[in-house]
């Protein structure tokens, strides 16, 4: 069967020529206006994609708003039009390749992008960005295939704001969801929530790809890579390449944090830690990206413009568009698909609702609540045979060191905080936890008489561990996971603690 073409015909002003490429969710064309005698890229959304009521408004508020953007580091929008039940944009058409076609250029000739290279091409994008972020527009599918690079040596951003004119403002996983796990933020891939930070962590993606020549997560199916993101450590930078500068390694690891607020909060930030890392590695940025190494096109985006020179263009006769890191159109059915079977087979790792259906990720492996109990009893009591001991060295140690014991229970109870998974065990161990400090202070300087003054700091310590407790506890789809790395945290600082309490002790009794 003949493949649907729009060759031939015309839209609007523009003479449509030939296919330059396709994916999630469109097509893009090779056009020609006659009156500005100017070739363009027209790019046809997916039919299927814009037939819900409020499509047409929706598209041209958000068009207009790419139209209006205005900036060499991000592409151009000339038009936008919906015809005859077709609905495309009319995009500048820029002589290069891809990131994604760079980069797999390296891959086949076993080579690393120059560095210099690299920082330029992540500056030009974050100054793209940076300007797209004050003007409020939020990106959504930041990948190698939608960063051109251009016969000029710059990096220049495409696809600005098709995932939100097709997506929607509707945050459900059941079809809304749009985009490329590989590179989706773990609170956009299960809640579709986007801001700044989801940006960024995408551009942190596109950097390890471009240390490392691959994503730091991959999997069989869509849900697998988006528990990844979600649960699994970051896998380091330079264990996979070890001739990556070590100031590279932070930045990535700053901007693919788990937690939106650990990451670059601006892309000037993520620009400025960028410039100081070149520095500190030593490395020359460059002042214009290099060539590329080829334009050869059966690595060609197919979500961005594909923009080709020469020769390339007469290859793409039937050429095979298929992308296996295209933009997917039904993600979120996809995703919604997953989870069904997978609450038919295990069902603690998924919680639905029939308004919102809601990914929960399965949380780490724990120990069993017997084990915590042994475990604890154990951790009280040879903290305390510890004491014992010492007290046959030194027999005054105890009136120094006995706030060792609000630190051991604290430990107790992270213990079996992370065995039973519930947040509300964080306010026993903050309020046991603050007092072993502050109670050292008293133990080891004698001003018990401070007392008098101070006591209001037992409202702070145990106000405030029941107020963050809430807080945590509002946040149901993630409070398993908060549980348990609260639960590790405070057992480790107990011990931390238990030790210095013991320090004291001795040192000072």
């Amino acid at each position: 069967m003949a493949t649907f073409t729009l060759s031939g015909q015309t839209l609007g002003k523009y003479q449509i020529l030939e296919p330059l490429g396709s994916g999630g969710m469109a097509r893009v064309y090779r056009a020609f206006h006659p009156q500005l005698n100017r070739y363009v890229a027209v790019k046809v959304l997916r039919g299927d994609l814009v037939d819900d009521d409020t499509f047409t408004a929706r598209f041209r508020r958000e068009a207009q708003a790419v139209a209006n953007l205005r900036h060499p580091n991000i592409i151009q929008v000339f038009d936008f039009d919906v015809q005859d039940d077709i609905t495309f944009m009319v995009i500048e058409l820029l002589d290069g390749d891809t990131l994604r076609t760079r980069l797999n250029d390296y891959r086949v000739r076993e080579e690393q992008m120059p560095w210099g290279d690299m920082v330029r091409i992540l500056l030009d994008v974050l100054d793209g960005l940076s300007y797209a972020h004050e003007e409020r527009m939020i990106h959504r599918d930041l990948k190698p295939a939608n960063i051109l690079l251009t016969k000029r040596g710059q990096a220049v951003l495409a696809d600005f704001g098709i995932a939100q004119m097709v997506g929607g403002t509707r945050h459900t996983v059941s079809g809304a969801l749009l985009g490329t796990l590989n590179y989706m933020a773990p609170e956009q891939g299960l809640k579709n929530i986007c801001d700044v930070r989801t940006d960024l962590y995408s551009i942190g993606v596109v950097l390890y790809e471009m240390l490392t020549r691959r994503p730091p997560y991959e999997a069989d199916t869509p849900l697998a890579i988006l528990m990844k993101h979600v649960n699994d450590p970051l896998p380091l930078p330079r264990l996979v390449e070890p001739t990556i500068p070590e100031p590279f390694e932070r930045i990535v690891l700053k901007a693919l944090a788990k937690q939106p607020e650990d990451r670059f909060q601006s892309a000037d930030e993520m620009a400025h830690a960028l410039h100081k890392a070149a520095g500190e590695a030593g490395i020359e940025i460059s002042e214009q990206i290099s060539r590329p190494l080829s334009f050869s096109p059966p690595n060609s985006p197919s979500e961005s413009v594909a923009v080709f020179s020469g020769t390339s263009r007469e290859k793409l006769a039937g050429m095979d568009f298929s992308d296996n890191t295209a933009t997917d159109a039904h993600l979120g059915q996809t995703l919604a698909d997953d989870i069904a079977a997978l609450k038919a087979a295990e069902p603690p790792l998924v919680a639905a609702s029939p308004s919102q259906p809601v990914i929960t990720s399965k949380p780490p492996a724990k120990m069993s609540v017997a084990l915590a109990v042994i475990n604890s009893i154990a951790l009280v009591a040879v903290g305390n045979m510890l004491m014992v001991i010492l007290m046959g060295i030194n027999s005054k140690i105890w009136d120094k060191g006995w706030p060792v014991e609000l630190f051991l229970i604290a430990g107790a109870m992270a213990l079996e905080m992370t065995a039973v998974s519930s947040i509300w065990f964080l306010i026993p161990t903050y309020i046991f936890f603050g007092n072993g400090l502050l109670f050292v202070y008293y133990a080891v300087t004698g001003n018990w008489e401070q007392w008098a003054f101070l006591w209001p700091l037992e409202l702070f310590i145990i106000g405030g561990a029941v107020w963050y407790t809430i807080n945590l506890a509002q946040d149901r789809q993630n409070a398993v996971q908060h549980s348990l790395r609260l639960g590790r945290r405070l057992f480790r600082r107990s011990l931390i603690a238990a030790g210095i309490a013991i320090i004291l002790g001795l040192v000072l009794s």
